[in-house]
């Protein structure tokens, strides 16, 4: 792949992530659980000394960082069960972030640790979506795992409703729709959150109109169509009914907004009694009350709404897309943003509009992502790759695509088929997959960047020729007959019928709204 590190693909490691379909609890809220005994289980940290040299981490199994050689930590945000958040400064360009400590003896059993492990993975695989807080990096000592995340200083939605009392229709319509469509893209890419509330929602900033973020992904999984779990996880009022009778799948989020809708419109939770045990009998029971107040001056499509993601059957409860075309949420007529395609679409709609030249460069790039950076994707591939043969088929691709909810063409699932598939053999692999579908926000990381453009460079001239490319379009078997001057001439902006590496950058981030730099304010740190 002429990738700078090695790595394996799904079939190659498929005894190793056993773990991974396991419940989570490596968040940082103290309402969030799993609530389950898991005394039985044996400690990580028995049996001796690790073969592996002492400088590797036993929670990221990656050399560890001293996360204070690059951020100064300040004050306290927030506590949780098995982390403390402080506010971080980055040394050299001053920027602020949150930076969430895990302290690893918390971290009692091996299932604990792949919990710490998989809410890095998944952060990696959401980053780069508009109403996800992004992680920027994440740091092993000694002690304790860092999380350095984007920092959100307007606080938590939980505090604002509390402010408030309850919204108003519209104003609880317009929250709604942002939150279920952070939902949909979760679920999309393969993503169950499974602690969805309100505190788990934080604002960017003190604007009234603040930009909305979902955080904590400790109790998150990966999921595939057709997957069931059975571990009980998340917060007593939130928590589906399938769940407590374990057995679920990503229908137990819609039922979490469900209930904070209820309090949106209402200030009061739908299921509510004096201990955990009770909360749970009220969910199991179903029965949500329409007739206190507020709600006889609430609309009949707001409750339509709250009864068809409260419905007690999963598989009658309302999707993610289907609530947002409820006609309650689209207020004055206002529809949700569209397209909603579903993430592998939408990115190989994109790869498909590129280059050859970006495609290459692309997957050099790719080459270049660790296990960590790419654990979501893999399992998007699992899912489509239904026959685990290691190359998705276009009967499979159109199915995968099919189990999301996307309706195409035959023509258009081929022409999608073909732009993934480099080299041609009429499937697509692996390293194509990952090479189509991984975040254009990696664009904007600079050794990256470098990279690439050194791998065409093979003279180190600081300039690629039409020779060099023509050689690295051929080496990939993407050479598709065009003409290599015509491509160049496209770059080569100052016209000296070569390429230098900020025409490179340019061509690699044009066209690409996430990988463009986001400006930086001095109360939204990006």
């Amino acid at each position: 792949m002429g990738s700078c590190c090695s790595r394996s693909s799904p079939t190659d490691d498929e005894n190793n992530e056993k773990g991974d379909a396991a419940a989570g609890n490596g968040n940082n809220n103290p309402g969030s659980s799993r609530v389950e005994n898991s005394a039985s289980r044996g400690s990580a940290f028995s049996g001796g000394a690790s073969s592996k040299s002492q400088s590797v981490g036993t929670v990221l199994g990656r050399p560890m960082e001293d996360v204070k050689a690059t951020y100064n930590v300040g004050k306290e945000l927030g506590r949780g069960q098995f982390g403390v958040t402080h506010l971080c400064t980055h040394k050299q360009t001053g920027e602020q972030f949150a930076c969430k400590t895990i302290a690893k003896r918390k971290l009692s059993n091996k299932e604990d640790i792949e919990d710490v492990r998989r809410e890095v993975q998944i952060m990696h695989h959401l980053t780069g979506q508009a109403n996800i807080v992004e992680l920027k990096g994440a740091y092993e000592d000694k002690q304790s795992v860092h999380l350095v995340m984007e920092l959100c200083a307007g606080g938590e939605l939980f505090d604002r409703i509390i402010a408030k009392g309850h919204y108003t229709e519209r104003a609880a319509a317009s929250l709604l729709r942002t939150i279920v469509q952070i939902v949909h893209t979760c679920h999309s890419m393969g993503v169950i959150h499974r602690d969805l509330k309100p505190e788990n929602f934080l604002l960017l900033n003190k604007d009234e109109n603040s930009p909305l973020k979902a955080t904590d992904f400790g109790l998150s999984v990966f999921y595939k169509p057709g997957d069931e779990f059975k571990d009980i996880v998340g917060s007593a009022y939130y928590i589906a009914p399938e769940v407590l009778k374990r057995k679920y799948g990503p229908e137990a989020d819609i039922w979490s907004i469900g209930v904070m809708l209820y309090i949106l419109l209402s200030g009061v939770p739908p299921f509510w009694a004096e201990s955990e045990n009770g909360i749970f009998t009220a969910i199991l029971r179903g029965h949500v009350d329409f007739t206190s107040a507020p709600w006889p001056k609430i609309s009949a499509q707001a409750k339509d709404l709250v009864k068809k993601m409260l419905t007690l059957d999963p598989k009658q409860r309302l999707t993610a897309i289907q609530v947002l075309k409820h006609p309650w949420i689209e207020v004055d007529g206002e529809a949700p943003d569209t397209p909603l395609d579903n993430a592998v679409l939408s990115r190989l709609k994109q790869f498909k509009a590129m280059n050859q030249f970006k495609k290459v460069a692309l997957k050099v790039i790719a080459g270049c992502l660790s296990e960590e950076e790419i654990m979501g994707l893999k399992e998007m591939f699992k899912g489509i790759d239904t026959d685990n043969s290691g190359t998705i088929t276009l009967e499979e691709l159109r199915q995968g695509l099919a189990k999301q909810g996307t309706k195409l063409s035959e023509y258009e699932v081929k022409q999608l088929m073909e732009a993934a598939d480099a080299d041609g053999n009429g499937t697509i692999d692996y390293d194509e997959f990952i090479t189509a579908t991984m975040h254009m926000n990696r664009m904007d990381r600079e050794e990256h960047l470098y990279h690439a453009f050194q791998h065409f460079d093979k003279d180190n001239s600081g300039f690629i020729t039409t020779e060099e490319l023509e050689q690295a379009l051929r080496e990939y078997g993407m050479h598709d007959g065009r003409d290599i001057k015509e491509i160049i001439s496209e770059v080569d902006t100052d016209h000296d019928g070569r390429i230098n590496y900020d025409e490179f950058v340019a061509m690699m981030r044009k066209g690409n709204p996430e990988a463009v730099p986001k400006k930086r304010r001095d109360d939204i740190f990006v």
